[in-house]
């Protein structure tokens, strides 16, 4: 079994890659849900919703996030009636959050509810979120503390960050299986999200980080970052926000402690010493997915490398 911890849309596309050359039951997906919210009394999972949609082939590639071809006219007639409508919900795409609320208001928990809508899409990997309680990440701005879809939506991630923090992580436990995937994984993945606040909060639920110094698997991650730059998102303010330069080198403290090898860029082949350094092995490629060929590719890279751990 290959894990695979994720945040949303560069996850997404390592993901996509994945399952075209394994079997997808063979996958299991830790999915970051410090990014939910609430909103229209509704529990929105971005992440879990852009793992879930790639994975059943009807994500919105173009966009990044949504269902494909989806028409925004309950969003247009929010706005009408004076309702918040920053962010962006598609008709077919309410319909999830539409389910996945009144399932959660019946007492399911976000697991059981995540995994029926797996199914009735026909999503063959296990896709479980990384806790069943509310875990919010809070950016801290030069303006105000704000939740995270906030600052990067509705504020396009404008303001100058100070700080982070997941509200809520001190309560909370890692979801059913999470920890007994992560023990009994023949390789673990770190998908190229921010590291910050996709893959961040998954690591600082209780117990996760530490199953991940002990497992016996391998665990090999890929680099957001490339040329000292983000390729999408807000990830070169959050580290300089975080006192921390914008490189893969970064990438490689914030994981090094339960790392084996991490995936760069060749553009970043001149930090390859100082990665080395941490200490951690490191490999060079093309780490650019920006077509179906270049997931997979990245893909079937990244599991070379679970392999020549083990060997």
């Amino acid at each position: 079994m290959i894990v695979a911890l994720a945040g949303g849309v560069g996850a997404s596309k390592l993901l996509f890659g994945l399952t075209r050359v394994m079997d997808p039951a063979d996958l299991t997906v830790i999915v970051n849900t410090a990014d939910d919210l609430i909103l229209h009394s509704l529990t929105i999972c971005p992440d879990l919703d852009t793992v879930t949609y790639t994975l059943a082939g009807v994500a919105d590639i173009t966009r990044g996030w949504g269902i494909e071809d989806d028409s925004f006219h309950a969003l247009d007639w929010l706005g009408r009636y004076g309702r918040e409508n920053w962010f962006n919900l598609g008709d077919r795409d309410l319909a999830t959050h539409l389910h996945r609320s009144a399932l959660l208001n019946d007492g399911r928990t976000l697991t059981e509810v995540t995994d029926l809508i797996r199914r009735a899409l026909a999503v063959r990997a296990t896709i479980l979120p990384m806790s069943n309680e509310r875990i919010s990440t809070i950016v801290l701005t030069d303006y105000e503390s704000q939740p995270f879809q906030t600052y990067l939506v509705r504020d396009s991630a404008r303001h100058t960050v100070r700080g982070v923090i997941f509200d809520g992580i001190e309560r909370a436990q890692p979801a059913p299986g999470v920890l007994e995937a992560i023990e009994g994984a023949d390789g673990i993945i770190i998908c190229p999200s921010n590291p910050i606040i996709s893959i961040g909060p998954i690591l600082a639920v209780p117990g996760v980080r530490e199953t991940l110094t002990t497992t016996r698997a391998p665990i090999v991650a890929i680099s957001p970052v490339v040329g000292g730059r983000s390729l999408k998102g807000p990830t070169d303010k959050l580290l300089t926000g975080l006192g921390h330069d914008v490189s893969t080198l970064s990438v490689g403290r914030l994981y090094h402690d339960f790392l084996d090898l991490l995936l760069v860029d060749r553009l970043d082949a001149d930090l390859l010493p100082d990665i080395r350094a941490l200490p951690l092995e490191v490999r060079a490629t093309d780490t650019i997915m920006h077509s179906p060929e270049r997931k997979i590719a990245l893909a079937k890279e990244a599991l070379a490398c679970l392999d020549s751990l083990v060997d």
